[in-house]
């Protein structure tokens, strides 16, 4: 095998290789007279069919299939050889064979060199915080009030009271709904709707009406309303309040404690705080970290096949979350996505470097622990473990997940880390995912 370098940019390489022709020959060869001996075609005996007729059955699908584990083997080959570390998949061009050669050429970016990445310098925060028992009593709180239950009353509405109404809204002249009216609820004070149509509902009754002038937010939920200045009609139908439920057995078992038992209830509750408050502990110091290293390495030049790669990946999801919206035809431009996966690109690359550079490895047990931590929050956790170790793309996601957290940890107890105390609740508001 025979092999040439081209340095097309400071990132882009490209690979020419050339091999004998006759091992393609031979190996196609092999194949086809295994399928002869096994192939069933009508007319024709096991084993009897014609050479000719497997040449012209399946030859060409062989020969195709062939090439591209000469492709794979032999660029793996090229790139050991010539110390290159590919960043992405090959773009592979078949050469025409001459004088009794076959080749290819194959295009491909490669890793930055980053140097030897020195962490002991860094200066890292890691936060730190614990599940108190008010955490425990504000958590099962929480979960009565979402289990409440409402009755009519004939009050005036007040704060946390349910009210229904019937809305007409008019903008630029349009009415929504062109006929009839739109009913919809909120629970006073929550945000549900508009904030200023919330306060004008406070102190009305079933009947009262209520006309205001609104202007909506861009962020506004409903897009058909964000930013526009509307003119909202609405009238009282109904005005609610709420019952907690009792702490007590029944309301216990609904969460799956068959016992019903109080203690052993606060204890399933502790922990499921204690795990979504490691994930949120996790996902700071993810941030931090990866802030440092990134700022420390913004220097380096990044592949930028990949990251437009990265780009159209992420714009292809986009599309796919807006179908599963109901949204026809969704078509998002890439571009707007290439700040997001130039940060992803160069996160990924860091932290494959770090590992290698630091011969971090990983371990299996720690994947074996967050995939049961991932399917303890679903009603089967079997078949959830079932459905990643059947799945490649889902295992290697969840691979490369645990790996970026060992290495998270490596730097962080490398560096010149800080601890920093936070409550549960300001632990739990993570600066970004």
């Amino acid at each position: 095998m025979q092999v040439s370098v081209e340095n097309v940019s400071n990132l882009e390489r490209k690979i020419t290789v050339s091999m004998p022709a006759d091992r393609l020959q031979s190996i196609a060869g092999s194949r086809l007279s295994e399928i002869a001996r096994t192939a069933r075609i009508k007319g024709f005996r096991p084993g009897r069919v014609p050479a000719k007729i497997i040449e012209q059955r399946f030859g060409a699908q062989v020969r195709n299939e062939v090439f591209g584990d000469l492709v794979r083997e032999s660029f793996d080959e090229a790139v050991r050889k010539e110390n290159l570390r590919p960043a992405s998949q090959p773009q592979i061009q078949p050469v025409d064979a001459e004088d009794g050669q076959l080749g290819y050429v194959a295009t491909f970016e490669v890793v930055p060199e980053y140097g030897t990445i020195d962490v002991s310098g860094l200066q890292i925060t890691r936060p730190v915080s614990h599940v108190e028992d008010s955490d425990v009593d504000h958590m099962i709180e929480t979960l009565r009030v979402q289990r409440r239950n409402w009755t009519p009353v004939e009050r005036a509405a007040k704060a946390d009271d349910l009210v229904m109404v019937e809305m007409v809204t008019h903008i630029d002249g349009v009415r929504t709904p062109a006929e009839g009216v739109e009913r919809a609820a909120t629970v006073l004070g929550s945000g549900m709707l508009d904030r200023e149509l919330e306060a004008q509902l406070l102190g009305k009754t079933a009947g009262d009406d209520v006309a205001l002038d609104l202007n909506y937010p861009p962020d506004w939920n409903d897009a058909a309303l964000a930013g526009r200045n509307a003119k909202v009609e609405a009238r009282v139908v109904r005005v609610s309040e709420s019952h907690l439920p009792e702490l007590d057995a029944d309301f216990i078992r609904t969460f799956g404690i068959r016992s019903g038992d109080a203690e052993q209830f606060r204890k399933e509750v502790k922990s499921n705080l204690e795990r979504e408050l490691k994930g949120a502990l996790m996902a700071r110091l993810r941030a931090e970290v990866l802030d440092k290293l990134l700022a420390q390495h913004a220097h380096v030049g990044l592949p930028e096949r990949l990251i437009e790669s990265e780009a159209r990946s992420q714009a292809w999801q986009a599309e796919q979350q807006a179908l599963e919206t109901g949204q026809a035809n969704p078509q998002i431009p890439y571009q707007g996505f290439l700040p997001a996966a130039r940060t992803r690109v160069a996160t990924i690359l860091l932290v494959g470097e770090v590992a290698r550079q630091n011969n971090i490895q990983l371990d299996p047990q720690k994947v074996s622990e967050m995939l049961n931590l991932i399917a303890s929050t679903y009603e089967d956790p079997k078949q959830v473990v079932e459905l990643y170790r059947n799945n490649n793309r889902m295992m290697s996601d969840l691979q490369s997940r645990v790996m970026e957290e060992q290495v998270i940890d490596w730097v962080a107890t490398k560096a010149q880390a800080t601890e920093r105390h936070l409550s549960f609740a300001d632990a739990m508001q993570q600066r970004r995912t």
